[in-house]
């Protein structure tokens, strides 16, 4: 049977799996992590793209149920994967695949900050998340626009100075670790490739 074929570290920003975080090893400034999950390993390859928290990281290793993945200091010191421990609950969402439905936005796993969670307020049968955005990128966030939280594709509501809102409505808080929010709490950020682009063509280069 033919294998489709995988379109390179490129996601939508719809979590398909809660992963947990079964063991993480330091490895000098680097670290490995295995992480459980229900997804399908059999036909996953080893060097398979994965986003992890938002995170572009490869398949190193795999069991029955859990994969592996090696984790640079570069990406720990720019990202919140620093922090993971045994039991530590992520979103999981795999490459995408030719045929795939699309859906969400173009995400690519490359964490552009760490945006800080300001204050939860009900909303209705949602729940509206206000965050402070990474210094420097606020630019690139637009009321009704997109930006993946943790590898999740949300839409921006609106937006004051460094500030920007986004509703996590019912689907999403039971699919995602976004229902477990805290104020204070850092979650990976990475803007939409389209909001970069149109920056770089107005003379704000990245």
């Amino acid at each position: 049977m033919r294998k489709a074929l995988s379109l390179s570290a490129m996601f939508t920003g719809l979590v398909q799996d809660i992963g947990i975080v079964r063991a993480v090893e330091k490895n000098g400034m680097d670290m490995r992590a295995e992480i459980e999950t229900h997804l399908s390993l059999e036909n996953m390859s080893i060097g398979a793209s994965i986003c992890c928290a938002g995170v572009c990281l490869s398949v190193t290793d795999k069991t029955e149920k859990s994969f592996f993945v090696d984790i640079s200091a570069e990406t720990l010191s720019k990202t919140s994967l620093a922090q993971w421990g045994d039991g530590k609950r992520i979103n999981l969402e795999p490459s995408l695949r030719l045929g795939d439905e699309l859906g969400g936005h173009f995400v690519f796993g490359h964490v552009d900050g760490l945006a800080r969670v300001e204050a939860l307020d009900p909303s209705g049968v949602s729940l509206r998340v206000r965050l402070k955005a990474p210094e420097g990128l606020e630019r690139f966030i637009a009321a009704k626009g997109s930006v993946a939280l943790d590898g999740v594709s949300l839409t921006v509501n609106h937006v004051q100075d460094a500030f920007f809102e986004v509703n996590i409505i019912p689907h999403t808080a039971a699919y995602t670790t976004l229902s477990m929010l805290s104020p204070g709490d850092l979650l990976n950020m990475e803007v939409d490739m389209l909001a970069r682009y149109v920056a770089k063509m107005v003379g704000q280069p990245r």
